[in-house]
């Protein structure tokens, strides 16, 4: 019996052990190491951090900076989270019909997922300064010729639609395996009773994929908070800091403008403030769902 429970250890360690040294290493020593910085005042550079207790904390509360992107990060959230879903939902439901293309167009709407995000910026970037001012030029549509990525109104909406744009197709595989396995004896009875095609979809089939609904908002709740590369790489955070994502202003603040300790503090904040909004909302969405 005793062999048998020390084989088994040795196989979890030769097994398990390997990826656990490595996402100690790379994750969790980092996130500690993170969380001493945030109470010194290291530049970065400086061998030798000096303990400031709570002040970086103190700090932080009276920042501009991290108060004006965090309202953006808070708004932007708020629009992508939902228009990301909203867009994935229904192509998942549009790609779930008997179309003779929908494996190619599965494949397109996908496709951008494959693109690094600071090449996706630089792509946006082109096509919303010199694209966009071409088609306007060409048809006179005021659309296009919008200042995109120069007022902070268009701006914000560009980066809304990169967003949309590259999580969608995400999302969309998501619904699209819950909404296969939607059983059809369902919602052929409810259409035989006279249940329309809302009815159908609101009382049965959302119901059935709200696992997936979990999944997918969380994942969206968390690539938007996160939101760095291509708002780099699209907007700089411009114009006039307009679009300053949290995750950029953290990366400014420790290795711009050298002050390591207070950028940790700003990372260990919305760590708390994250890790708080994503836990709610699963909570929220597991209890929507149907026990089986």
């Amino acid at each position: 019996m005793r062999g048998n429970r020390v084989s088994e250890w040795l196989q979890q360690i030769v097994f398990t052990g390997p990826a656990t040294l490595a996402f100690a290493i790379i994750v969790v020593l980092p996130f500690f190491m993170g969380m001493y910085y945030s109470f010194t005042d290291w530049n970065g550079v400086a061998g030798n951090p000096t303990f400031v207790g709570l002040d970086n904390f103190k700090a932080l509360l009276a920042d501009e900076n991290f108060r004006t992107s965090f309202g953006f990060t808070a708004r932007f959230t708020a629009v992508a989270v939902v228009l990301t879903n909203a867009v994935a939902f229904l192509l998942g439901l549009l790609l779930t019909q008997r179309l003779k293309t929908r494996n190619m167009l599965r494949t397109l709407f996908f496709l951008p997922n494959v693109i690094g995000g600071l090449l996706l910026g630089f792509i946006w970037q082109f096509i919303f300064v010199k694209g966009f001012a071409a088609i306007g030029g060409l048809t006179g549509i005021p659309f296009f010729n919008l200042p995109w990525l120069g007022d902070e109104a268009t701006a914000f909406w560009g980066v809304v639609i990169v967003s949309v744009w590259s999580g969608a197709g995400y999302l969309m595989v998501i619904y699209i395996a819950a909404l296969i396995n939607v059983p059809q004896d369902l919602t052929e009875a409810a259409e035989i009773d006279g249940a329309t095609a809302w009815q159908r979809l609101r009382h049965i089939i959302v119901p059935l994929i709200m696992p997936a609904v979990t999944i997918s908002l969380f994942l969206a709740l968390s690539w938007s908070f996160k939101t760095f590369d291509v708002i780099l790489s699209l907007t700089g955070g411009g114009p006039f800091a307009s679009t300053r994502s949290v995750a950029l202003d953290i990366y400014l603040e420790a290795f711009t403008n050298n002050r390591y300790g207070l950028g940790t503090a700003k990372a260990f904040v919305f760590f708390l403030i994250v890790a708080a909004i994503t836990t709610l909302q699963v909570w929220i969405t597991k209890k929507r769902e149907v026990q089986a």
